[in-house]
């Protein structure tokens, strides 16, 4: 594994993006479970544009107590304890996603993970109630900075929901898989990718100053 900073690197301050997406069964992180993480990891080709690589996706089992939101289940069509989900505790979860994390920054030089997402405070604040519910204590994420894709969608194409911003970025959609975490998070990721990509090629066409 190299220290040296990479490109990627580089282009965002020595942080490496990761796109996360969660599930759950409602929008306490301190009573609501985690049900569902994927993480979706980056790369910059040597004409400095992004690309999803790879993503890791877990089930995951509800923690014991936790408040399981009939509405929030019914939204997102999962069943908690159906057999064929093959979920893991939370532990595993986060130390199987963390793990992978921490070997990408590594890999490309960088000093900490930063979460994208599409409205990430919410993602954000369950990876951090997962973190301290489990006593992890090496987690790659920055705490509170993150990438909002909401944010940047609103930006480049003045759309602010995730499917109307994918598709006003030229993307597919398919309102069938949406809501599932791998799926939105790989979505959140091509749009991120696309918009990084498009702010290069347009700031690559400005005359110097």
């Amino acid at each position: 594994m190299t220290s040296r900073k990479s490109p990627m690197a580089r282009r965002f301050r020595s942080y490496l993006p990761v796109v996360v997406d969660v599930e759950t069964s409602g929008f306490d992180p301190h009573a609501n479970a985690l049900l569902e993480i994927a993480a979706v990891h980056l790369d910059m080709d040597e004409s400095g544009n992004l690309h999803p690589v790879r993503t890791h996706q877990l089930h995951v089992k509800p923690f014991e107590g936790a408040k399981l939101d009939e509405a929030a289940l019914s939204f997102n069509k999962i069943n908690p304890f159906h057999p064929f989900r093959f979920a893991v505790d939370e532990r595993e979860a986060l130390s199987q996603i963390f793990d992978a994390v921490q070997q990408a920054i590594r890999q490309h030089g960088c000093t900490r993970a930063i979460l994208v997402g599409h409205n990430p405070a919410f993602d954000i604040a369950f990876l951090n109630a997962a973190s301290s519910r489990t006593r992890i204590k090496k987690n790659p994420f920055h705490p509170f900075s993150t990438f909002d894709t909401a944010t940047l969608g609103g930006l480049a194409y003045g759309q602010t929901v995730l499917a109307r911003a994918a598709q006003a970025a030229g993307l597919s959609w398919d309102h069938q898989e949406a809501h599932s975490a791998a799926y939105d998070a790989n979505q959140t990721a091509r749009l991120f990718c696309t918009i990084v990509n498009r702010w290069k090629r347009m700031t690559e066409l400005l005359p110097p100053e």
